[in-house]
């Protein structure tokens, strides 16, 4: 008689505690069943651990693209990312209308040097279809040593190109020293690529720093911002509003899915602000930008955001892997569901493709030049009308508030 694998005893095991029904036992006892036929009649040997793997995958592949079961060395990847470095283009993916979808390029990056944009499809990788792979799958394809290349086949407004990328390891510094500054009239400029474990530090250090040197607004830049850790995104996000304010709550099927972020107390002066967001704006920044809405605490301007909204608890299994399932979904502070929506700005400043890839190249000529370097790059200078109109919108605001004159600077 054949043992039944450790596994579907698990199964069994938990039905009892669980308190299964006639027809759970029946359909584990079918599972059972076409396992045993398969491993003993199959015209080639297929291990029990490989068959179940299959079963897994086939289960996960049922839920939404944001769920992914993960072997150990995928679920080493994963922790690299969220720590800040890793190796592979640099590209934030998901899988949209059933294909491989780029949530957006992160700056800096391979991918982002070679002008691929948010809502491009990857259609092939190495000449291999993309239909009915997981994320999880694609991003073992994308990454490997740097050096490596790879090409994928990107589908964008109705035509296909092939882009031959060479791999790096990617650091991603989510608080870039490059792009975040003070502007004129006391305008700073704070941008955040993504939210990762250092951003909640790295973005005080900046709004501390420019707040004694007198900053009197601020536009935060959200823009191709993937999201990240859903911690980061609220203690960012505490940065703008007041004491037990609300930034973000989370609903699932559990009760222990239900969560509530509150900012535990005012840690600044309230200042004109300006958010800046567009279609690669997800997760985390999604986050940010539906707290500083419905709190009326700063303007939106840009596109609406991509509407990743939904929350993955890690699980840690036995063997090393790692499940990754959606368990609840975001909720803006006046009960709107992010995923799927996504957020509307205020103002809507709509790009053209051709204006979003000079600004990305534009912006990869300055990282990392020198002061003078960086001057003679203004001649090539091309307009970010989204900014430029940002720039507006807050001198307006302070002149009509008297705010323009210079406010006493810390000499802490």
């Amino acid at each position: 008689m054949r043992k039944i694998p450790a596994l579907m005893l698990a199964f069994f095991i938990g039905a009892v505690a669980w308190g299964a029904s006639k027809t759970d036992y029946e359909d584990m006892r079918l599972f059972n069943d076409v396992l045993s036929l398969i491993e003993n009649n199959y015209v080639e040997e297929k291990g029990t651990s490989e068959l179940l793997e299959g079963a897994i995958n086939g289960m996960i592949k049922k839920l939404d693209p944001f769920s992914q079961f993960m072997k150990p060395e995928a679920a080493k990847l994963m922790k690299s990312e969220t720590q800040g470095f890793f190796g592979g283009l640099g590209i934030k993916i998901t899988i949209r209308d059933k294909w491989l979808t780029v949530i957006t390029p992160m700056p800096g990056t391979p991918a982002f040097r070679q002008g691929i944009l948010p809502g491009d499809k990857i259609i092939q990788i190495d000449g291999e279809s993309t239909e009915d792979i997981d994320v999880m799958g694609a991003v073992t394809k994308l990454r490997g040593k740097p050096g490596t290349k790879v090409t994928i086949t990107i589908a964008r407004d109705k035509e296909t190109q092939d882009v031959t990328i060479t791999r790096e390891e990617i650091k991603i510094e989510s608080v870039p020293k490059a792009k975040s500054q003070m502007l004129n009239d006391g305008i700073a400029y704070i941008q955040v690529t993504e939210f990762n474990e250092k951003t909640p530090d790295d973005f005080a250090a900046f709004y501390n720093g420019f707040e004694k040197s007198g900053m009197r607004s601020l536009i935060l830049d959200l823009r191709n911002n993937p999201g990240g850790l859903l911690t980061s995104a609220v203690e960012v996000s505490k940065h703008f509003l007041e004491k037990d304010q609300m930034v973000v709550y989370t609903k699932g099927r559990k009760k222990n899915s239900d969560l509530k972020f509150y900012a535990e107390k005012t840690l600044h002066k309230k200042i004109p602000l300006v958010v800046l967001i567009n279609h690669g704006s997800a997760s985390g920044s999604e986050i940010v930008a539906g707290a500083v809405k419905d709190w009326g605490r700063g303007v939106l301007l840009g596109e609406k955001t991509f509407g990743k909204g939904s929350v993955q608890s890690l699980i840690n299994l036995s063997d090393g892997s790692e499940l990754r399932l959606t368990t609840a979904k975001y909720y803006t502070p006046k009960g709107i569901c992010i995923h799927e929506t996504g957020i509307e700005p205020d103002i809507s400043v709509t790009l053209s493709r051709e204006e979003s890839i000079k600004l990305m190249q534009q912006s990869e000529k300055i990282y990392g030049l020198s002061e003078e370097d960086k001057a003679k790059k203004e001649k090539e200078h091309i307009s970010d009308r989204q900014l430029e109109r940002a720039k507006e919108i807050l001198f307006a605001e302070m002149k009509f508030s008297g705010n323009l004159t210079p406010p006493e600077v810390s000499k802490n």
